[in-house]
């Protein structure tokens, strides 16, 4: 039963990550931004035509409303697709990485008590990496992140 419902969950998540793709893809061309300056440029030279009244001011506000409704959706996808796939790579890199602390590997879903912890060691080795520097010594190598996992 479980794996039934992922292949549907999968399905739906497909449709719907198909759909945003190629809305992203076509609202971020050229072409697009064009079409919505002509329809605003159409909308501005009716004006006169209508009176600039209540209706004409309306159909804009509601139009733009709408779009900017969807499109706040659309954009959210695109960002939360490209931080995982970013976050997969950075992943990939502490993993192959010989000194590195893998502990990292799932730092996203730490506390921001956790993280603050952590940043303050990096902020303690990045002092004691620009002092070295200041005395004439070498700042390079991979020294030891004291208690990462902890």
């Amino acid at each position: 039963m479980k794996n039934k419902q992922r292949k549907i969950q999968r399905a739906h998540r497909g449709i719907f990550h198909r759909f945003a793709h190629a809305a992203a893809r076509a609202t971020g061309h050229g072409f697009a931004f064009g079409l919505a300056v002509g329809v605003v440029l159409g909308w501005a030279l009716l004006g006169p035509l209508f009176h600039f009244n209540d209706t004409w001011q309306l159909t804009i506000n509601t139009a733009t409303t709408i779009v900017t409704f969807l499109m706040v959706f659309l954009i959210q996808n695109s960002q939360n697709r490209e931080s995982e796939a970013i976050q997969l790579k950075l992943d990939e890199v502490i993993r192959a990485t010989k000194n590195a602390h893998n502990a990292l590997l799932n730092i996203e879903e730490l506390s921001e008590e956790e993280l603050d912890e952590i940043k303050e060691r990096y902020v303690e080795l990045a002092e004691h990496a620009l002092q070295e520097v200041r005395t004439g010594h070498s700042d390079l190598g991979s020294p030891q992140l004291r208690d990462v996992t902890k």
